[in-house]
């Protein structure tokens, strides 16, 4: 099992302890060869890092462009139009559809009053609704397409993280050492600020809102029903059970690894 870095505390300061600890190193014999080799270390760490986060981030997204771009979406776009005669994926879509529709008309009727001249014959309107009908079902065929096309090239976008994780092991534990001293090595101010932010982005008062939109994009990026009790439910219950979990971590791990932050954390919270 591996140990985990306790953070010990004291009557003493930590920040006197680790700079009487630099110094103490510094009157050291061979204290200029030390310093070179912890830079070299230092820089090679960085520029693997980066690399790394590079890696992680690039590889994804290029695969879904590229994927979706030439090969998924043409295929999809090919069969869809030839072997299916549906334009939506789900009654949600074509209930937004004819909502969509409704609108215009309630539209084109108004501007016959403001504009009668244009509007003065039937064959007007029903013109400019059957043009209007053709362009929605346009739109809401390219949109189940694009839906389609999203499920499978974010499957290959998955399906090549999961390679590059397994590739770059190495290196991604030198990114996971890089960024977790970066993160311990901020004031026990700062990281209870990014406590608090996240928290409250999450978990806070206005979170509801900010979760309907991302699970209302969640749902029509994958063309699934947006079922509106499912997201209440959703709403109500998933930051509750993330805010749990959060408050057991400050208990049962940052309390061991970082006591100072914790105490800072509920000071600011106070």
């Amino acid at each position: 099992m591996k140990k985990r870095t306790i953070e010990q505390t004291g009557l003493i300061p930590r920040s006197i302890l680790r700079t009487f600890e630099r110094f103490r190193k510094q009157l050291l014999p061979g204290a200029e060869m030390l310093v070179i080799q912890e830079f070299s270390i230092s820089r090679y760490q960085v520029i693997v890092s980066v690399r790394c986060l590079i890696t992680l981030i690039i590889v994804p997204l290029l695969v879904n462009v590229i994927s979706k771009s030439f090969l998924i979406k043409p295929g999809v776009e090919y069969l869809w139009n030839q072997s299916h005669n549906e334009i939506f994926l789900n009654s949600y879509q074509e209930n937004r559809a004819l909502s969509d529709l409704h609108r215009f008309e309630e539209k084109v009727y108004f501007e016959s009053f403001v504009n009668p001249t244009f509007f003065n014959e039937p064959v007007n309107f029903s013109k400019e609704v059957q043009k209007q009908t053709f362009k929605i079902a346009k739109n809401y065929n390219l949109e189940s397409i694009e839906a389609v096309s999203n499920l499978f090239a974010d499957f290959l976008s998955f399906l090549s993280l999961s390679v590059v994780f397994v590739l770059l092991k190495p290196q991604i534990i030198i990114l996971k050492s890089f960024l977790s001293e970066s993160l311990y090595s901020l004031s026990d101010t700062t990281k209870s600020f990014l406590l608090i932010l996240g928290t409250d982005l999450l978990v806070g008062f206005h979170s509801p809102r900010g979760w309907e939109v991302f699970l209302e994009w969640l749902l029509r990026h994958f063309g699934l029903p947006e079922n509106s009790e499912f997201m209440s439910l959703f709403v109500a219950t998933f930051p509750v059970f993330l805010d749990t979990v959060f408050k057991y971590w400050i208990f049962r791990s940052l309390n061991k690894i970082s006591p100072s932050t914790v105490a800072t954390y509920h000071n600011m919270i106070e």
